[in-house]
C-alpha cells in the first residue's frame, strides 16, 4: 500500500483561490508567492479559467513561462488567453511591478518545467523562437513585418508556398541569409513575370537570392517548387551550396543542358539520398548528361522521382548501367512518360537487380493507348499479364504500380478530377 504525501497548505491556498471566485484569484496576484505560481498556472490552464490566465501572464514573475509541455491535448481556447495576455503587456508603456516575463517556452525539450518553441525578449521587444516555419500565400511585405518578431537563427526547417515575382524573392533573401540553423528549405512557385523581364535586373535578383545561401551552412534538403528564375542560372545556386545535400528537388520548371552538366559536376551532390527532378523535360537531352548525374549519385541514392520528364526509350535504354549501380535505391518512379512495352521489360530485369528496391513507380506501357491517345484498359490488362511473366522469370517477390497519371507515392501530384488507373503487381517467392 502506497502513502501519498499529503498537499502543502500554500498548494491547497492557490487551488482553493480558483474553486473560490475566479475575480478573487485575480486580485490576490499582487500578494500571491511566487512559488504558488505554477500550480495556480496549472489549475488555470486545464480549467479553462481564461481571464485568470490572460492576468497570470502579465503577473509572471518568472523570466521564462514554459507552455510547450501543456500542449499534449489541444487547447486551443486556453492558448488562446495566453497570447491575449502577452498582448496586454506588450501594449503596457510600463511592466506590471512583479512581471518578470522574457521567453514564452513552446519546446518540447524534457525540461522539468514544461517545454517547447520559444518568445523571447530583446530591446523591449518579444521574439518568437520557434524550429519551423510554414509561409502560405502572403505577401512579402507582410511576411517581413512578422519575421521581425522571429529569432531567425533558431529556424531548422522553412517551408514558402507563395505565388512570388522574382523581385519579391530578391526582398525576402536577407531574412532567409539571417536563418543560418536552417537545415531543409522548400521554396515554391517563384516565377519570373514582365515585371522582371530586363536581363540585368533578373541577374541581380538572382544574385540577391543565390548570395544569402551561402550563409546556410546546415542546409541538407533544398526544394525548390516551379523555380522558373533558375534557367540557365542553376549553376549559381550550386556554387553558393556549403555542405552536401541529403536531397535535393527541383521541379516543374525549364533547365538547360547546361544546368544539367552542372548538377552533375557539382560536389554538394555526391553525397545524395533523394533526387526529384519531375516535371523537368530531358527530352532534348543528350543522354549522357543524366547518365553522369546517375553515376555521381549511386553509391548513396535512395529516392529517385523522374516523373513526366518526357523520358522515351533510347533515353531510359542510356542509363539503365547507371541505374543497375544504385544499390542503395528503395523508390523510382517514372509516371507520366511514354515508353514501349520492349523498354520496359529491360527496365524490370534492370532494377531486378537492386537489392533495397521496394516501390517502383511506372506509366502504362505505349502500347496501352489508342491512336486518339486514350488508354484502352483491355490492352493494358493484357500488358500488365506479360510483365507479370516477365517478373516471374526473374524469381523473388517484386511490386509494381502502374499508372496513367503521376506516382501515388507522390499523390500531391495527382489531379483531383481523375481516377487513376492503378495496378499493384505482387509476384510471390
Amino acid at each position: 500500500m502506497s502513502v501519498r504525501t499529503p498537499p502543502r497548505l500554500l498548494d491547497l491556498a492557490g487551488t482553493s483561490l480558483l474553486r473560490d471566485n475566479e475575480a478573487s484569484a485575480i486580485t490576490a496576484l499582487e500578494y500571491l508567492p511566487t512559488e504558488l505560481f505554477p500550480p495556480l498556472f496549472l489549475e488555470a490552464f486545464f480549467g479553462r479559467r481564461i481571464e485568470t490566465l490572460k492576468a497570470l501572464v502579465q503577473a509572471w514573475p518568472f523570466v521564462r513561462l514554459p507552455l510547450g509541455g501543456l500542449m499534449h491535448m489541444p487547447q486551443e481556447e486556453t492558448f488562446q488567453a495566453v497570447l491575449d495576455g502577452l498582448d496586454v503587456l506588450l501594449a503596457q508603456k510600463f511592466r506590471p511591478r512583479r512581471c518578470r516575463l522574457r521567453v514564452l517556452d513552446l519546446r518540447n525539450t524534457g525540461q522539468n518545467f514544461w517545454s517547447m518553441w520559444w518568445v523571447e525578449q530583446r530591446k523591449g521587444l518579444i521574439h518568437l523562437r520557434c524550429k519551423k516555419l510554414k509561409i502560405v500565400s502572403m505577401p512579402v511585405g507582410t511576411i517581413m513585418k512578422v519575421l521581425s518578431r522571429v529569432q531567425l537563427d533558431c529556424l531548422q526547417e522553412v517551408d514558402v508556398d507563395c505565388t512570388w515575382r522574382l523581385s519579391a524573392l530578391a526582398r525576402f533573401a536577407p531574412l532567409l541569409g539571417q536563418m543560418t540553423s536552417v537545415q531543409r528549405l522548400r521554396l515554391s512557385h517563384v516565377r519570373v513575370s514582365e515585371f522582371d523581364r530586363q536581363q540585368q535586373q533578373q541577374q541581380q535578383q538572382v544574385v540577391q537570392f543565390t548570395s544569402q545561401i551561402l550563409r546556410l551552412h546546415h542546409l541538407r534538403d533544398l526544394h525548390l517548387e516551379s523555380p522558373s528564375f533558375l534557367e540557365g542560372r542553376l549553376d549559381q545556386m550550386l556554387r553558393c551550396l556549403k555542405t552536401p545535400l541529403d536531397n535535393l528537388s527541383v521541379t516543374n520548371c525549364q533547365l538547360t543542358e547546361s544546368d544539367l552538366s552542372h548538377l552533375s559536376r557539382s560536389p554538394n551532390i555526391s553525397q545524395l539520398k533523394g533526387l526529384d527532378l519531375s516535371g523537368i523535360s530531358l527530352s532534348d537531352f543528350r543522354p549522357e548528361l543524366l547518365q553522369g548525374l546517375l553515376e555521381k549519385v549511386a553509391a548513396t541514392l535512395q529516392e529517385l522521382n523522374l516523373e513526366q520528364c518526357g523520358v522515351m526509350d533510347p533515353q531510359l535504354d542510356s542509363i539503365l548501367p547507371a541505374l543497375s549501380c544504385c544499390s542503395q535505391l528503395s523508390a523510382f518512379s517514372l509516371c507520366g512518360n511514354r515508353l514501349s512495352m520492349a523498354i520496359m521489360g529491360k527496365l524490370l530485369r534492370c532494377t531486378a537487380g537492386l537489392p533495397r528496391l521496394r516501390e517502383e513507380f511506372y506509366p502504362a506501357p505505349q502500347e496501352s493507348y489508342g491512336p486518339g491517345g486514350a488508354l484502352h484498359l483491355g490492352r493494358l490488362s493484357q500488358l500488365r499479364a506479360k510483365l507479370i511473366e516477365i517478373m516471374r522469370g526473374l524469381g523473388g517477390p517484386r511490386a509494381i504500380w502502374l499508372s496513367s497519371s503521376p506516382c501515388p507515392r507522390w499523390g500531391s501530384k495527382l489531379r483531383s478530377h481523375e481516377e487513376p488507373f492503378l495496378y499493384h503487381c505482387y509476384v510471390p517467392a
